[in-house]
C-alpha cells in the first residue's frame, strides 16, 4: 500500500502549503463556498459536481475542490483519469484538471482509484490546504469545496484558515438524517461561517413507467429545518435514477442533460446561491497584526455598525493604546479591553482544564506588563495572539472576547 508521499515525493514535498490562507494568497477567486452534511450518503458529491456546473452553466468561471480527502469520489463523477499524476508549474503549483468546464483537483489524482489514502489528521489538512492554496486556479467566481461528512479535522481546518464566503448543507428529508444535518449546520454557526442555505436532496422518485411519485425518505423536512433555523433553503432535488447513471458515466445530469427536470433544479439552486452571495458580505478581511508596529491592523468599519447587528461580529479591531485593544461590534458597542486582562482570560488546555474548567494558569505568575507580539485571524469566528511570555496556544472566540468586554464592564462600574 502506497501514500500519497510514496507516489509523488517531489511534488508534495515541493507544493506551498498556506497555515492561514487570505484572500490576498488566493488572487483571482471571488468566493470559496462549501458543501456540507452531517452524514455521508446523502448525494453532497453529486449535489457539488451538479452545482458546480450549473453555476457554469450562468457563464460563472468555476474550481472544484474534493476536500474529502481520504474518500475522494469527484474524478470518477466527471470522467476524469487518475493514471497520470497532475503537471506542476515553475513554481511548484498543482494544475487542475479541467473536465466539462470546470477545473478539478482531488486526492484520487495522487493516489489513483485504488490506493487509499492512510492519513492522519495532520496530514488531511496539509492536503486540504494544498488543494486550495497550492494549485493554479487562475481567474474563478467560484470555487466549491466538496467537504467529507461530519464536524471533524476537514470542516475545523476550513473555519480556521479559508476565507470561506459560506457553507451549503445537504440533507434528505429523513427524521434522522436531519438531526445529523443540524449538527453539522450548528458547527459552522459556532465558528461563525455564513450558512448560505440548505438543499434538499433525494425527495420524491417519480416511476418512469408509470408516473406515480413516492417519498421514500419523507418530504419536506429539510424546508421546515431551514424555515425553523432561519436559514434560507434552496430547493429540493428528486430521487432520479438517471441522476446516479449519469454520474457513473463520468457525466453528471446537468453536462448531459441539461434540460431535465433535474438539471433545471440545480439551475434553479445555482441562481438562488448567486443571490445568497451577493448578499452575504464580510466586513473584516483576515489580517497578520503586528501589535508593537501596528503594521497589519485590521480595519475600522464604523459605518457597517448598525443597532440591530450581531452583539459577537466584530467590525472593527485598533490599537488604542500599547495597554488597551479596542473591538467594535456591529451593534455599534465598543470594547475596550487591558491586554493583561485578555491574556488571563485564555482558554487553552494550559490556561483551563478541559473537562472541569478549573482554572490551571495562576494570574500572579502572569507579568504586568505582558502584552501581544502578534494578532491573526482565526476564519470567521475567532483570533489567536503571540504572547510577550510566550504562550500562543489559545484561541479567543469573539463570543468569549464580547463576554470579556461585559465582564469588565461590570467590574468597572463596581469600581466606580
Amino acid at each position: 500500500m502506497q501514500t500519497p508521499e510514496q507516489n509523488h515525493p517531489q511534488q508534495i514535498a515541493n507544493a506551498p502549503l498556506h497555515s492561514g490562507l487570505s484572500a490576498d494568497k488566493l488572487p483571482g477567486i471571488r468566493h470559496i463556498v462549501a458543501v456540507g452534511s452531517g452524514k455521508g450518503g446523502v448525494g453532497k458529491s453529486t449535489v457539488s459536481v451538479n452545482l458546480a456546473l450549473a453555476l457554469q452553466h450562468l457563464g460563472a468561471r468555476v474550481g472544484l475542490v474534493d476536500a474529502d480527502i481520504l474518500g475522494p469520489s469527484i474524478p470518477g463523477m466527471l470522467g476524469i483519469p487518475t493514471s497520470v499524476p497532475p503537471e506542476m508549474t515553475s513554481d511548484n503549483r498543482m494544475i487542475p484538471a479541467e473536465r466539462h468546464g470546470l477545473k478539478v483537483v482531488s486526492m484520487a489524482m495522487l493516489t489513483g482509484d485504488d490506493n487509499p489514502a492512510v492519513l492522519r489528521g495532520p496530514m488531511v489538512g496539509k492536503y486540504l490546504k494544498m488543494f486550495v492554496g497550492g494549485v493554479e486556479w487562475g481567474s474563478l467566481d467560484y470555487l466549491i469545496l466538496d467537504l467529507p461528512p461530519g464536524t471533524g479535522d476537514t470542516q475545523l481546518t476550513l473555519a480556521q484558515s479559508m476565507p470561506l464566503s459560506g457553507v451549503v448543507i445537504v440533507t434528505p428529508p429523513q427524521a434522522v438524517s436531519l438531526k445529523i444535518a443540524r449538527r453539522g449546520l450548528r458547527m459552522f454557526q459556532k465558528v461563525q461561517v455564513n450558512i448560505l442555505g440548505m438543499i434538499e436532496n433525494m425527495r420524491t422518485f417519480t416511476c418512469p413507467h408509470c408516473g406515480e411519485s413516492t417519498d421514500i425518505f419523507r418530504h419536506g423536512g429539510g424546508e421546515a429545518m431551514s424555515l425553523e433555523l432561519g436559514v434560507p433553503f434552496f430547493g429540493a432535488l428528486p430521487l432520479d435514477a438517471e441522476v446516479v447513471a449519469c454520474g457513473d458515466e463520468g457525466r453528471p445530469i446537468v453536462a448531459k442533460d441539461p434540460m431535465s427536470v433535474s438539471a433545471q433544479v440545480y439551475k434553479t439552486i445555482a441562481t438562488a446561491l448567486v443571490a445568497q452571495l451577493n448578499e452575504a458580505v464580510t466586513v473584516l478581511k483576515p489580517f497578520v497584526w503586528q501589535w508593537g508596529s501596528n503594521e497589519g491592523a485590521p480595519e475600522w468599519v464604523d459605518g457597517a455598525a448598525r443597532p440591530a447587528g450581531s452583539q459577537t461580529t466584530p467590525i472593527g479591531f485598533l490599537r488604542r493604546d500599547p495597554r488597551t485593544l479596542s473591538i467594535l461590534w456591529e451593534d455599534a458597542h465598543r470594547d475596550d479591553l487591558d491586554v493583561r486582562d485578555v491574556r488571563l482570560a485564555c482558554r487553552c488546555a494550559l490556561c483551563v482544564e478541559e473537562m472541569s474548567g478549573r482554572k490551571l494558569l495562576d494570574p500572579k505568575t502572569i507579568r504586568s506588563d505582558v502584552s501581544p507580539q502578534k494578532i491573526v485571524s482565526i476564519g470567521n469566528y475567532a483570533i489567536q495572539f503571540d504572547w510577550s511570555d510566550g504562550h500562543n496556544s489559545g484561541l479567543y472566540s469573539f463570543k468569549d472576547l464580547r463576554a470579556l468586554g461585559a465582564s469588565a464592564g461590570a467590574k468597572g462600574a463596581e469600581d466606580v
